[in-house]
């Protein structure tokens, strides 16, 4: 009895540990596949599996992908005039489902942040340097908030002087907002309305 309590337990810590899952959903979710045939949890565990590992990083814009060139980046149809950065992977659908750009992507997997010791050095962003060869316009799609701020006007500084329109999404994100957090509509009206970076 004592072990099934410990599995239980171990079980609530690790999906507690996801973003946005508190104890109490944790629990929920644990009892919820507790109730499920060992047919799903087999299905559950080796679908984590597979995950971790068939998917890894673009060798272009470093979005996750199964192949070793995401579909985007390997896409005839986009518009490879135009990047778009964003800070995660996730952004990346997120922005795409609204239709509203047709270009390509560039994950930085994070921003600079000195009170977390994230620095440039440890962001995407001399991978994206090296790729704006026939790039015209950088459009920085990042979450609204200080570190992001920073990281847009140190990439802008970057790229500007390449003479490469730098721009960056309306103020329709109210501050503080994540991109992952925003409407189809709202994040299509930040796109419609982005701004130059001065």
């Amino acid at each position: 009895m004592t072990k099934g309590v410990d599995n239980i337990e171990r079980m609530v810590d690790i999906l507690s540990s996801l973003p946005t899952i508190g104890k109490k959903t944790a629990r929920r979710l644990t009892y919820y596949i507790l109730k499920q045939n060992t047919e799903y949890a087999n299905k559950f565990s080796s679908a984590i599996l597979e995950l971790v590992e068939n998917v890894h990083l673009c060798e272009v814009c470093y979005n996750f992908t199964e192949s070793q060139i995401c579909k985007i980046c390997d896409s005839e149809k986009r518009d490879k005039s135009k990047i778009c950065v964003v800070e995660d992977p996730s952004d990346v659908s997120y922005i795409d489902n609204t239709n509203e750009f047709n270009g390509l992507y560039h994950v930085l997997h994070g921003v600079i942040n000195p009170l977390n010791n994230i620095n440039s050095e440890d962001l995407k962003i001399r991978e994206l340097i090296n790729r704006l060869q026939g790039v015209d316009e950088v459009i920085l799609a990042l979450n609204p908030n200080i570190e992001s701020d920073i990281t847009a006007q140190y990439l802008a500084n970057l790229i500007k002087p390449l003479d490469i329109k730098v721009t960056k999404l309306a103020s329709g994100l109210p501050l503080g907002t994540s991109i992952e957090f925003s409407d189809n509509a709202t994040i299509s009206r930040a796109l419609e309305g982005r701004v130059l970076i001065r």
